[in-house]
């Protein structure tokens, strides 16, 4: 016995398709221009000068007239030249002691404004002034200090020690460097802080302080770990800044005396502009350019990992 096998009728209205989705993920196109002007300059005036500078880097340019191509020579006697590898460890020592002070002080300073104290909000305003000043004139202002006034203060109060000026000597000269660097950095490193002591829950301290914490205590398991992301802020661009130190050492030593306070940045300044090795400094500042991104990598790396530890 044959089944009748039902059958669709021809009336039925069939599934209307679905209106397609629009695609997320494309840009309108003012966007990019809006951002092509912005583009166009940062690859004029720096990415074509980079690539123009790691051209140079193989040559024996003077900075002038013609050039000849000299493959990786240069890069070769910058880890032979006594100069330069002064350099790089004045350079470091300042980088070192810098990071570590102002973010100390930093600190520090944050945790006072951060707690119960009048005029918090002028004192904040007054801290964050030297991160406005250029840092030349407040150099040269600097330098006076160290040179005339405090010589003649220490004289007066019998300190023979700093009775003659910190800068004409070498073993003291990158002290008042380091002075000037931490004074000035450290305004931008306490607005950091207290952005991130702000974060902070205030049962946290509460709760401990029920239990018996002290505040050091609190600091080291309440405070701490909680701006963990905002130190690692502050290390890595500290170090990334006192690693390119230029205009202080201009201002106080202009790398004296003889070389002793040259950092590498100064040297690839007055050794290309000054000094006719615009090719050989050329090769100095790709070196010095790895070094740093090296650096700092490494540096967010371990920082990032002691943020998940604590």
């Amino acid at each position: 016995m044959a089944v009748d096998t039902p059958t669709r009728p021809d009336s039925a209205p069939e599934a209307a398709p679905r209106p397609a989705r629009p695609d997320r993920t494309r840009i309108p196109r003012a966007f990019y221009v809006m951002v092509l002007p912005a583009f166009l300059l940062f690859f004029v005036f720096h990415t074509i000068p980079v690539l123009q500078g790691i051209y140079y880097s193989f040559t024996d340019s003077p900075g002038y007239g013609p050039a000849e191509f000299v493959g990786f020579r240069n890069y070769i006697a910058l880890f032979t030249d006594g100069r330069v590898l002064h350099a790089y460890w004045f350079t470091l020592l300042i980088a070192a002691v810098a990071t570590i002070l102002v973010n100390v002080i930093a600190l520090a300073i944050a945790l006072g404004l951060n707690s119960k104290i009048k005029f918090k909000t002028t004192l904040r305003g007054v801290y964050f002034i030297p991160n406005v000043l250029a840092i030349l004139v407040v150099g040269y202002i600097f330098s006076y200090l160290f040179n005339n006034s405090l010589p003649a203060l220490a004289t007066s109060l019998g300190i023979d020690s700093l009775s003659t000026s910190l800068l004409t000597d070498a073993k003291t000269a990158w002290i008042g460097i380091v002075i000037l660097a931490v004074w000035q950095a450290a305004a931008f490193n306490i607005i950091i802080y207290i952005a991130g002591l702000q974060t902070v829950p205030q049962e946290l301290y509460e709760a401990s302080a029920i239990d018996g914490a002290s505040p050091w205590r609190q600091f080291r398991s309440v405070t701490f770990p909680m701006i963990a992301g905002f130190f690692t802020i502050n290390m890595v661009l500290s170090l990334k800044t006192f690693l390119q130190i230029f205009d202080h050492i201009i201002a106080l030593t202009n790398g004296g005396p003889g070389t002793d306070t040259e950092s590498v940045s100064v040297l690839i300044y007055k050794g290309g502009f000054q000094g006719g090795e615009y090719g050989y400094q050329s090769a100095n500042s790709v070196l010095f350019f790895v070094i740093i991104v090296v650096l700092s990598i490494t540096q967010l790396r371990v920082l990032q990992r002691r943020e998940v530890s604590v």
